[in-house]
């Protein structure tokens, strides 16, 4: 019996009520985790005595709809639910749950499944693997292999893809192919789930992405590249935040860059912060430093100020490991 069915379904057992939630402005590995973890505890429900369970997270692309699940996650808060069981997923704080914060506060029992290298264990029950590509590949990890069906196969490999830049990210190792080929066996259609949620752009968001690119600068002798949207853009081309998806990664490939910085307005004079490393900077390390978190080469912040505040903030920090200061 695999550690899940052990651990967790026992962690599970007594509650009427458990929640499932996500971070804010969801990702592939976060959708497709809460997904797969609801289909996953709905083959135990008669075991756990048919429990309430509800999945919470933020509006995200419709492209996502094509996982089995997306269309029970409730978008909307009740501050009046209380839960015995909160589980996060993808989350290495408990402030990039958002707006399920008071359901984690109140349950009986909380539980946390990740892979960030930053996580704080900041549930009762912490399950955090930070060599995993993404938290799909945790989740396989402590799934009993026969309970995966191909709709929690298409969940998983989606989160893996997404979390992977389709296997090229650093983070993808020989067992994060080896579960990839597992789920393939599962008979999904891998081409057709890489293609409608990954490669396809709608017209709106090539737009945006090469009005970042057209004005995105360098820094510190070409080592860094940094682009900028403000509100004012997002309104123009009425786009929302999903619809930056993959610019960091455009921007990152640029020759000669060590860090890529991509900055999005969230609200007045504060801004969402993605930061990329291709080999010397520990971007987990900046992002740690102004509050966020992730990966040694992928993480993200948020910082209050004007544009010019943030970039006149990170660069030092990106400077310091260039010279290697820090």
């Amino acid at each position: 019996m695999s550690v899940f069915t052990v651990d967790i379904i026992e962690n599970l057992k007594g509650a009427k009520k458990i929640a499932i939630a996500g971070h804010i402005r969801p990702d592939g590995d976060c959708i497709g985790s809460c997904t797969a973890l609801y289909q996953y505890l709905m083959q135990f429900s008669k075991v756990l005595d048919n429990p309430q369970i509800d999945i919470y997270l933020e509006t995200f692309g419709q492209e996502f709809n094509i996982l089995t699940g997306t269309k029970i996650i409730r978008h909307n808060y009740d501050n009046d639910e209380k839960y015995d069981v909160f589980i996060s997923l993808d989350c290495s704080s408990l402030d990039r749950i958002g707006n399920a914060i008071p359901y984690f506060e109140t349950a009986k029992k909380t539980i946390c499944i990740d892979h960030h290298i930053t996580n704080d264990n900041y549930a009762d029950v912490n399950h955090v693997e930070p060599n995993a590509s993404s938290t799909c590949e945790v989740l396989f990890n402590m799934m009993d292999e026969d309970k995966i069906t191909k709709e929690i196969a298409e969940c998983l490999y989606v989160g893996i893809v997404h979390d992977t830049g389709i296997f090229k990210h650093s983070s993808t190792s020989d067992k994060t192919m080896e579960i990839a080929a597992k789920l393939i066996r599962k008979g999904i259609n891998f081409t057709k789930l890489i293609e409608e949620t990954f490669i396809q752009k709608t017209y709106n968001q090539l737009q945006i992405l090469g009005r970042c690119l057209m004005e995105s600068f360098r820094v510190l002798d070409g080592k860094v590249i940094i682009s900028h949207v403000d509100r004012r853009i997002l309104d123009f081309y009425q786009a929302s935040h999903g619809d930056l998806d993959g610019i960091i990664d455009h921007l990152r490939t640029a020759k000669g860059t060590e860090v890529a910085v991509f900055i999005y307005e969230t609200g007045t004079n504060e801004h969402k912060i993605s930061l990329r490393s291709n080999n010397l900077i520990d971007v987990s390390k900046i992002a740690r430093y102004f509050g966020g978190g992730g990966h040694v080469k992928a993480a993200g912040c948020t910082m209050v100020g004007t544009v010019h505040d943030v970039i006149n903030n990170l660069t030092p920090h990106i400077k310091a490991q260039l010279m290697g200061k820090e």
